[in-house]
């Protein structure tokens, strides 16, 4: 499977190191089956005067079996993920969920009004790898700039 990821630079070989907390899946590596969502994840640095760059690669399904997915985007967007996994598959939340995951930590909604606020309003994918052994499982293969 061919995966990518939008940055402002080329990134031929991803670690965890540079990744950031507090996000839909925690630390890890993000990248997409999906050419237009990684433009659009360029699409932030192209705003800043910086060059939008896609990084490509290839993504070795064989071995996932060798890998160890609500509650989770909210612990890990809140500090308190304490998962061990490898590898974590999902879709994008919308611009929103920023507000719904405030708005359920202070209370001002239920958990079930949470989800239907997260629900997704575009087609998309993000597979984030959370270890080095699930990085292992990507080749580099080129990168563009837009």
């Amino acid at each position: 499977m061919i995966l990518y990821h939008g940055s402002f630079l080329e990134i031929a070989k991803p670690d965890l190191v540079h990744s950031r907390p507090n996000v839909d899946f925690g630390r890890g590596f993000y990248v997409t089956p999906l050419y237009e969502q990684a433009a659009k994840w360029c699409g932030k640095f192209k705003r800043r005067g910086k060059d939008g760059i896609i990084s490509r690669y290839e993504y070795d399904e064989s071995r996932e079996s060798e890998l160890k997915t609500l509650d989770f985007i909210l612990n890990c967007r809140s500090g308190k993920d304490s998962t061990d996994y490898d590898l974590v598959v999902g879709g994008v939340a919308n611009d929103k969920v920023f507000n719904t995951v405030e708005l359920f930590f202070d209370g001002l909604i239920d958990k079930t009004e949470a989800i239907n606020r997260l629900r997704y309003e575009k087609p998309n994918l993000q597979i984030c790898f959370r270890t080095e052994k699930a990085l292992s499982l990507l080749r580099f293969e080129g990168s563009e700039t837009l």
